[in-house]
């Protein structure tokens, strides 16, 4: 009962925020509330008990991202300048098509702690038993995270890498031709 209410009051929370910063013009706050979202999903993250998500979602969401953000708008205006003429139907109709097929193929999935699903019956068994033994590793969590998904975590870690490089090198041109500026004027 209680963990129903946690949940519908976080989803509810995350809905209010996500609609909050559709409606917003002033860059600060849809940053903080960017902020506030990601918070608010690494407590979802947590309810559903996956904590490994949670603390990704704390750091490189609310923390990493914000920082980031917050030294992009440094450098630019605090509002955004033009407001869209028209009306985004196609994106719209886009996203509520994409959302659609997604819920569509969660309906064969298993319910959330079934005994019978296939990662219970198949994959659990085969890392608790032959994990220490393939991987050398004592803790099965950490055993699945640095061996067995090590070219996941990899890719996570150089996506991860590559959009930090990316944002500094913006952010290093944009000093460089403010600069450049300057020193015309």
């Amino acid at each position: 009962m209680i963990d129903t209410i946690l949940d519908v009051t976080l989803l509810a929370f995350i809905a209010v925020t996500a609609i909050a910063i559709l409606r917003l013009r002033n860059l600060f706050a849809i940053i903080m509330l960017f902020g506030i979202f990601s918070l608010l999903s690494a407590g979802l993250f947590v309810v559903l008990d996956a904590a490994d998500v949670a603390f990704t979602e704390a750091a490189v969401g609310a923390g990493i991202s914000t920082v980031l953000l917050l030294a992009t708008l440094a450098l630019t205006k605090e509002h955004e300048e033009k407001i869209p003429s028209h009306r985004p139907w196609l994106p719209l109709l886009v996203v509520l098509v994409t959302g659609a097929a997604l819920i569509y193929g969660t309906l064969d999935i298993a319910p959330f702690g079934s005994a019978s699903a296939p990662a219970q019956t198949h994959v659990a068994p085969l890392y608790l038993e032959q994990g220490m033994a393939q991987t050398g590793v004592p803790n099965v969590v950490t055993g699945v995270l640095a061996s067995y998904r090590g070219f996941d975590t990899l890719g996570e870690v150089t996506v991860i890498f590559t959009a930090g490089i990316a944002v500094l090198l913006l952010i290093g041109g944009r000093r460089r031709e403010n600069q450049t500026r300057k020193e015309k004027e």
